[in-house]
């Protein structure tokens, strides 16, 4: 059974930084493509971050390049997204996600998510 178990949400001023965890069970990390994306109250989830098998510089969405950044520990079967400069609407549930191919849009597995709020 595929689990994908994120963690490291909370509270933080906005300025701030946080660093969220997503480890894998049934899976191994390292083979699949694992994407963050999030979810506002009253949106639609969006595509924040992503990182193939083979590693590399990863792909952002335009509201986060330059402040979050996606990495693999494949030791551990584990995605992390490092988030700073933080803004009060960068506020949602944080979710992990795992899918064979790259995709930006609907991934085969997710995890359950993490709050993440930023206050202003």
């Amino acid at each position: 059974q595929v689990q994908l178990q994120e963690s490291g949400g909370g509270l933080v001023q906005a300025g701030g930084s946080l660093r969220l965890s997503c480890v894998g069970s049934g899976l191994t990390v390292s083979t699949y493509f694992m994407g963050w994306f999030r979810q506002a109250p009253g949106k639609e989830r969006e595509f924040v971050a992503g990182i193939s098998w083979s590693g590399g510089s990863g792909l952002y969405s335009d509201s986060v390049k330059g402040r979050f950044t996606i990495s693999r520990l494949n030791a551990r079967n584990t995605v992390a997204l490092q988030m700073s400069s933080l803004k009060p609407e960068d506020t949602a549930v944080y979710y992990c996600a795992a899918n064979r191919f790259p995709s930006t849009r609907d991934h085969a597995y997710w995890g359950q998510g993490t709050q993440v709020t930023v206050s202003s």
